[in-house]
């Protein structure tokens, strides 16, 4: 070993390709070093796996979010686009501390009003159908709220963070951009 603790080629560890040493890379043509060459990269990548989940562990929340990502992956679902937001949109209104912040998503003929204050969401489907909407947000925070034949849906929790909603309505998936709370 060097001072470093790299393998040198006295320990037999060949890195120039020349196929002198007996370490891996070493360009042995038969099948059983073929086989213990692999079965020793194997191991090795099973030991730098296992160092990785010691040393740099995946954030707790990364997982849940990757998944949740993957579960946004639906080819038939179409994305509402914004078409309003108050935030943006809006004049101003003097006296109103926490006015709520109205969202209007369009997918063709499909509008989705939104509504968000301190005390939830509330919203329309129009035309009026009844609907299952999912509030995506982070890590595993997927809400479930029903339209009903009036198109009108309603939620006690308001979003926190990044959110977008999820809509089913008949044989049809739509999803809405992702905004912030």
């Amino acid at each position: 070993m060097s001072e470093d603790g790299f393998p040198t080629a006295e320990d037999g560890f060949d890195d120039t390709g020349s196929g002198t040493g007996s370490g891996i890379g070493s360009g042995t043509d038969s099948d059983a070093d073929a086989g213990a060459d692999a079965e020793a990269l194997d191991a090795l990548e099973e030991e730098l796996r296992q160092t990785a989940a010691v040393l740099d562990p995946l954030p707790a929340g990364l997982l849940q979010l990757a998944m949740d990502a993957y579960a946004l992956h639906d080819l038939d679902a179409r994305i509402a686009e914004l078409t309003f937001d108050s935030l943006v949109d809006a004049v101003p209104v003097r006296g109103v501390d926490d006015p709520p912040r109205m969202l209007t998503f369009q997918a063709g003929g499909l509008t989705v009003d939104v509504e968000v204050n301190g005390d939830g969401l509330l919203g329309q489907v129009l035309p009026p159908q009844p609907a299952h909407i999912e509030v995506l947000g982070g890590p595993g925070a997927v809400r479930p709220l029903s339209a009903d034949g009036m198109g009108r849906f309603a939620g006690d929790t308001p979003p926190a963070g990044p959110f977008a909603l999820r809509l089913r309505t008949g044989g049809e998936v739509i999803v809405t951009e992702w905004l912030r709370a």
